[in-house]
């Protein structure tokens, strides 16, 4: 009897692969200059909470806008960063996909047309791209590599860049004035920090690196668990999450589905060497991974990438800023297998499996 998927990827290997496979050729981030303590906005709480949030979360701090950044500037700074890195101009570009949740430009006003990926596209030099918005929530950049992978794969195009710009962190300043306990269903605004971050993917030459596998589900049951809407004169949004309904309901689907993944591959949970999954909290990645290494009796190669301790929680971008804080450290060596893990409200879980070449590598870590 075949065996149920739930994820929606590349089917197994018939005999008839796509003509092409895709490489990651640059990776770019953005971050705003100011740094906001996690004691800092815990000081600006309107009541008595006795919160102790960086303990809860591990969150030191995170970078935040104060008006002078939005999610279109976060996204074309980081844009050009990634070509910068990938040492290719904007008009090679095919094919601009933006996929922030937040689309802020010029104030707390999402402008939805024109779209944020004409912007960034005309902003950047990439005219004769073209441009389109996939929002996803937290798992939209990896979804939108998925979209891009396929594309590429199949020929349609040779090259995309996947860019995102999160203004974001407005939502624990409206948290702040309301939140009185550790209940709260906006405690998780809290942890949000802003980020630009941007991806190019081209045709892979022969012996390069190259994306593995991309996969994608939602389990739909737990959608209402993390919803964000206009609320009363707050700027704006609100957000309001059960945390810890998220955090279970993850971490019942995601050894299931990781095992797909790696079934699909042909590979274990130990050929991984790195894992970067969504940045919520620190503590929140610890015990998912320790799930995930409890489920297979064996664990990566190395601990899950750790970064939300100096960024927060950056949304769709958050995967980015921790592959581009680890290459800057030289932390992954070229042939390294990363899986980058979506864990998104929706709830939205997918995995990419990717390697990266000596040519990516080595323009991280050191000046140019």
């Amino acid at each position: 009897m075949a065996r149920n998927r739930w994820l929606v990827m590349e089917p197994p290997s018939t005999g008839a692969e796509p003509p092409f496979r895709t490489r990651l050729a640059g990776a770019g981030r953005h971050l705003p200059s100011t740094r906001l303590t996690t004691e800092e906005l815990m000081s600006t709480t309107r009541h008595r909470t006795h919160i102790n949030l960086e303990r809860l979360t591990g969150i030191r701090e995170r970078r935040v806008s104060v008006g002078d950044e939005d999610s279109y500037s976060l996204a074309t700074a980081a844009a050009l960063d990634c070509l910068d890195k990938a040492h290719q101009e904007a008009s090679s570009v095919d094919a601009v996909i933006s996929c922030s949740i937040t689309k802020f430009r010029g104030g707390l006003t999402q402008w939805l047309e024109p779209t944020m990926s004409s912007a960034v596209a005309q902003a950047i030099g990439a005219e004769n791209a073209m441009t389109f918005d996939l929002s996803n929530a937290c798992a939209g950049m990896l979804s939108g590599v998925t979209v891009a992978n396929n594309w590429i794969r199949q020929g349609v195009i040779e090259r995309a860049l996947v860019v995102s710009g999160e203004y974001i962190s407005q939502l624990g300043q409206n948290a702040a004035r309301h939140i009185r306990s550790i209940m709260s269903k906006e405690l998780a605004s809290l942890t949000l920090g802003d980020a630009g971050a941007a991806l190019l993917l081209e045709r892979a030459p022969t012996g390069s690196g190259s994306i593995t596998l991309a996969g994608f589900t939602t389990v739909a049951d737990y959608s209402r668990l993390c919803l964000g809407y206009p609320k009363g004169a707050d700027p704006g949004a609100r957000m309001f999450t059960d945390a810890r309904g998220i955090h279970r309901a993850a971490m019942d689907n995601t050894p299931m589905l990781l095992e797909e993944v790696l079934d699909s591959a042909g590979i274990s949970i130990h050929d991984i060497d790195h894992v970067i999954t969504h940045q919520t909290s620190a503590r929140a990645i610890r015990k998912g991974m320790a799930r995930v290494s409890a489920a297979f009796g064996d664990a990566p190669r190395h601990d899950a990438v750790i970064t939300v301790d100096r960024y927060g929680n950056t949304a769709s971008t958050t995967h980015t800023v921790a592959l581009i804080e680890e290459l800057e450290a030289r932390h992954i060596e070229p042939g390294e297998t990363i899986a980058l893990i979506a864990l998104a409200s929706g709830l939205e879980i997918g995995v990419v499996l990717m390697t990266l070449d000596e040519e990516l590598v080595s323009r991280y870590g050191h000046e140019d």
